[in-house]
């Protein structure tokens, strides 16, 4: 069960919310809510994603009352360990199977398939994160039950983010939230990243699928430009707007998450880029791998290698294939460039060529995200790569770009940029930036950002009709 479904939208949210705001007891219904939806989703792993939570939460415990000294930090490393190896062990363990015999030109690893726990990456950095923090002193133990399994499993942030600390939001776990909910604001975020998913996203996905799922020799170089243009938006609508309808859904319930994107496709270098992109991921990283390595403190050598492990882990963690560690290093190589003098270079450059160095590198970079395999990933920019492969699209591309496409793909170039946000300020309908392609800097909580009602209500409505007349709904996030 997705966001963007009609069973969500219509059936299970306001049952929930009802249930929510009726009950006086706020922690349990979120927690007896969440439990229900991760059940529909994925039954089998609800007891895993329990005992998971039950560990850290004694584990923590036991952290918060005993001193400094190696016992405390031996039962740290336990519970990260623990956490990682089942994470490894449901998304490593048959890349590493796969590799293994690759390598060796055998069979003696057996390649065992399972099925990936849902939100398995999002609740493992959760539940590391918090560990951490209570040894480091950085937030208090929480020492009621329901409220840390609530704020591991709530629904809004399980299965696709954004990462949210215990710090965040533990302040509001223990609010009476009758007084701190933001009903219109939540329902504007909900709407917003419903029409990213919907009317971007889902409309230009046939392209991308279309244009990946030729072989070399049947693609030419226009299907694959335009096949990449379509991902690049396809990707950045789905992740960000599924983001906003959870930072919408926290809204509701009282919540504020952290923002996740900050119109990254505007970025001037991969720097940048890294800045605004999944931003509670880069952060995760930054706070939990690179600065505790040394970040950049210890000279040119350990900072390209701090680089190199946080970009390598990075692709990683999307994915349990070559292809996406290639593609996590391919970003850490450019930050690496940059960092090194290459950026001088390039703030040098004029602000076009800026922004078209940035997205021309992350749209190849998406080559390697979106093909099945790495061969996959090279035949495809060859192809992009060869003048001689421009011509008109084929007969089935053809059919693909019908008005509905065309007008999602300007739509989604458009509003990839703060565009509408500047349009508002001029014509002095908004006071604070509205959250379209990305959330403000810092969440403004007094008021609705105020989108005219009747385009909030003309996209939900559309984007209903769509979802109602369309058996496409694919979220590309939904097993991290």
């Amino acid at each position: 069960m997705v966001f963007s479904s009609v069973i969500f939208i219509f059936y299970f949210l306001p049952v929930f919310l009802l249930g929510y705001y009726v009950s006086g007891w706020r922690a349990g219904a979120l927690l007896f809510g969440s439990a229900v939806f991760y059940t529909w989703g994925e039954g089998a792993y609800l007891f895993l994603l329990l005992g998971l939570i039950a560990l850290n939460y004694a584990g923590s415990r036991w952290l918060n009352a005993t001193p400094a000294g190696r016992r405390r930090m031996a039962v740290l490393i336990a519970l990260v360990v623990v956490d990682f190896s089942v994470l490894g062990f449901f998304k490593y363990s048959e890349f590493l199977a796969q590799s293994l015999n690759q390598m060796l030109s055998s069979a003696a690893f057996p390649e065992v398939h399972r099925t990936l726990p849902l939100g398995i990456s999002f609740f493992t950095f959760q539940l590391v994160s918090y560990v951490i923090d209570v040894h480091r002193g950085a937030v208090k133990v929480e020492r009621d039950p329901v409220r840390f399994a609530t704020y591991i499993l709530m629904f809004p942030h399980l299965i696709a983010g954004p990462i949210v600390r215990y710090a965040d939001i533990r302040d509001e776990m223990h609010a009476d939230r009758r007084k701190s909910g933001h009903v219109g604001l939540g329902a504007q975020y909900f709407i917003v990243g419903l029409c990213q998913k919907v009317l971007v996203a889902n409309i230009v996905a046939p392209l991308a699928d279309h244009a990946f799922g030729l072989a070399a020799g049947k693609l030419d170089a226009t299907t694959a430009w335009l096949g990449i243009w379509a991902y690049t938006l396809q990707i950045y609508f789905d992740f960000c707007g599924y983001s906003n309808m959870a930072i919408g859904l926290a809204f509701l319930l009282g919540f504020t998450f952290p923002k996740n994107f900050n119109y990254p496709y505007i970025s001037q270098s991969i720097t940048e880029f890294w800045r605004r992109w999944h931003m509670s991921l880069s952060s995760w990283f930054r706070d939990y791998v690179y600065i505790p390595l040394g970040g950049n403190r210890r000279g040119q050598f350990r900072t390209v290698r701090n680089l190199l492990i946080v970009f390598f882990l990075t692709g990683l963690w999307h994915g349990a294939a070559w292809r996406f560690i290639v593609w996590g290093l391919y970003h850490g190589a450019f930050l690496m460039l940059e960092r090194f003098g290459f950026g001088r270079v390039v703030a040098r450059a004029p602000r076009v060529a800026r922004h078209a160095y940035a997205v021309l590198v992350v749209m190849v970079g998406w080559v390697f995200f979106r093909a099945e395999t790495l061969p996959h990933a090279l035949a495809y920019l060859g192809q992009m790569a060869d003048p001689r492969r421009f011509g008109a699209p084929d007969a089935a591309l053809a059919i693909l770009l019908d008005a509905q496409t065309l007008a999602a793909l300007a739509l989604g170039s458009l509003l990839a940029a703060p565009v509408l946000p500047w349009v508002l300020r001029r014509l002095r309908v908004a006071r604070a930036e509205p959250p379209l392609a990305g959330v403000p800097e810092r969440l403004d909580t007094r008021s609705v950002h105020a989108l005219p009602v009747a385009v909030l209500a003309g996209g939900f409505v559309l984007s209903i009709a769509i979802l109602v007349g369309s058996t496409l709904n694919p979220f590309l996030y939904f097993r991290f």
